[in-house]
């Protein structure tokens, strides 16, 4: 595959697909990132653009509050991804919605698995490669945590085949996904340890001549409360029994 800004293509279509299916017409919107897609500008009336300063702080130099908040990967390497929603959500009107999308799941799992068992093999133990990624399920409970209504996350995989390793390793760094952990190991990568990797990789991992790589787009919708939103019912509100609504009979078990 081509050398290009394929994970970032992805990720726009599936924003503007999930923007397409909102009904609500949007006044301001937010871009959280440095230029805004054509793409996404159908989908307010008008724009500002911000993005996270090295402090993680929101620059506050721009008009609001917004009605909608779309973030294209400018989360990915957010230390306090909690504050950062947070931050997020305080930029938005009442019943605004936040739409973002970064990586995370399984991603890269192959690359993960070859480069543990090459460095099991040649180093006896295992060093920080590829940076962790957040979980699908963490994401919604991470959502509910920075105060937002209506929390749904939901993930994407995108399959992706190389001709060779250094392909792969060429759009990692296009896409600016080296290695970016504080307690990576600094020390040059050892041949012998490549060489195990890259044997390992194409035992495992590769369909005929081609390697495999896997990436999973995780993406998080969230609205700013509003006393219009649905509301969760409290237990043992309902008026209808379960088996009404089901069409079935029900049965009483006696304990033993």
């Amino acid at each position: 595959m081509a050398g290009d800004r394929f994970l970032e293509a992805a990720a726009l279509e599936g924003l503007t697909d999930r923007l397409s299916t909102v009904t609500r017409k949007f006044e301001h919107g937010l871009w959280i990132g440095e230029s805004l897609p054509p793409q996404i500008t159908p989908f307010a009336q008008n724009w500002h653009c911000l993005d996270f300063d090295a402090q993680e702080i929101l620059a506050a130099q721009a008009e609001g509050p917004f009605d909608l908040a779309v973030s294209l990967f400018s989360l990915q390497w957010i230390n306090d991804l909690p504050g950062a929603l947070v931050q997020i959500r305080a930029r938005l009107k009442p019943d605004g919605l936040f739409l973002g999308v970064l990586l995370g799941g399984t991603s890269l799992q192959e690359l993960r698995e070859a480069f543990a068992q090459a460095e099991i093999l040649t180093m006896g133990g295992i060093s920080p490669r590829v940076a962790p990624f957040a979980d699908v399920r963490d994401l919604g409970s991470l959502l509910q945590r920075a105060g937002f209504a209506l929390p749904v996350s939901d993930s994407e995989r995108l399959n992706v085949r190389y001709s060779d390793f250094l392909a792969l390793a060429r759009d990692l760094r296009l896409h600016g996904l080296t290695n970016a952990m504080s307690e990576r190991s600094r020390k040059p990568l050892r041949r012998a340890t490549l060489e195990a990797l890259l044997a390992n990789y194409a035992e495992h991992h590769s369909e005929g001549e081609k390697l495999k790589a896997s990436f999973d787009m995780l993406y998080l919708t969230g609205w700013a409360p509003h006393e219009s939103q649905q509301k969760p019912l409290k237990p043992g509100s309902a008026k209808t029994r379960l088996g009404e609504a089901l069409g079935v009979a029900e049965h009483l078990f006696k304990e033993s």
